[in-house]
């Protein structure tokens, strides 16, 4: 249940990061909160998985925002604009990197071993 609470905050989290209606101060507070919940993840193996999950569309979601951003002429607020979105987008993309390399750092520093189920004698 709390891993189910935890991505639920995650995803919650990312959805507001990826927003434009955050002031600093709120972006700051949140980034907080997204890392603590994926501090929370770093227990099971499998919330890797979701983890890198996320990095991998937040890196898409980079590369859209700076297509968009190009897209827009210089000195124009519409670049100005996507310009901002997307520096909020490759900070939010680099807690999601961080988490990942730690968790990685973790599971491999535990050893853990994924189990493959019971193991069968196939030659008699």
């Amino acid at each position: 249940m709390h891993r189910f609470i935890a991505r639920a905050n995650v995803d919650h989290f990312i959805g507001l990061l990826n927003g434009n209606d955050l002031t600093t101060d709120k972006r700051t507070g949140v980034t907080g909160l997204l890392i603590a919940e994926l501090d929370k993840l770093a227990h099971e193996l499998e919330n890797l998985e979701f983890v890198e999950r996320k990095a991998t569309e937040g890196r898409d979601r980079v590369n859209l925002v700076r297509n968009a951003r190009n897209g827009h002429p210089f000195g124009t607020t519409e670049r100005e604009h996507a310009e901002r979105l997307l520096i909020g987008c490759e900070n939010l993309q680099t807690v999601l990197e961080d988490s990942c390399r730690r968790l990685r750092a973790k599971i491999n520093s535990s050893s853990v071993t994924i189990s493959t189920g019971p193991r069968r004698n196939l030659i008699d």
